[in-house]
């Protein structure tokens, strides 16, 4: 039986993580364009180099949950994989409320002065023909840490309904 999370946050997190791959995908592209642009035409223009650095941010800060949830984050799975389900869930659980989580919520919250100052000046890029907008990018780093900590919210809850569901069949 699969333990169900919260499936508000997972089926958000689906949509924001399939939206980053085609992002990814977006984010070739352009390196694509800005490669042809240089060495075949000898142009280049500095928001499009800029934009693939955005678009690497984003994907980094917005992909991070979908990883968690798709089980594609990086794990020692020395030990893990040899556990049984009940030991897994114990260590998924764990895991979630001693690090993921005060993580999380210690960045967002370390954030905050960096992003508010961003957003009092709208900071932009400081290259004549960048970027504008560099505070929505800044944005991200609080918002990717909620984001992650509510997938790590509904990760502790289907690992703690898994322990559950392993004690009740004992």
């Amino acid at each position: 039986m699969q333990a169900e999370g919260m499936p508000a946050v997972d089926a958000w997190v689906a949509r924001i993580g399939k939206a980053v791959g085609w992002l990814t995908l977006a984010m070739v592209a352009t390196v694509l364009v800005v490669v042809v642009a240089r060495y075949g035409f000898d142009r280049g223009w500095l928001w499009l180099q800029e934009s693939v650095t955005w678009m690497h941010a984003a994907t980094f800060m917005l992909g991070g949950a979908w990883a968690l949830r798709s089980g594609d984050h990086v794990r020692v799975d020395i030990f893990y994989r040899r556990l049984a389900p009940r030991g897994q869930a114990l260590v998924d659980l764990g895991g979630t409320l001693l690090f993921l989580l005060p993580l999380c919520l210690f960045l967002a919250w370390d954030s905050r002065g960096y992003v508010l100052q961003s957003w009092q000046v709208r900071e932009a890029s400081r290259e004549a023909g960048g970027m504008q907008g560099l505070f929505l990018l800044k944005t991200l780093i609080p918002l990717g840490m909620l984001l992650l900590a509510l997938q790590g919210a509904s990760e502790a809850l289907r690992a703690w309904l898994r322990l559950r569901a392993a004690g009740a069949g004992r």
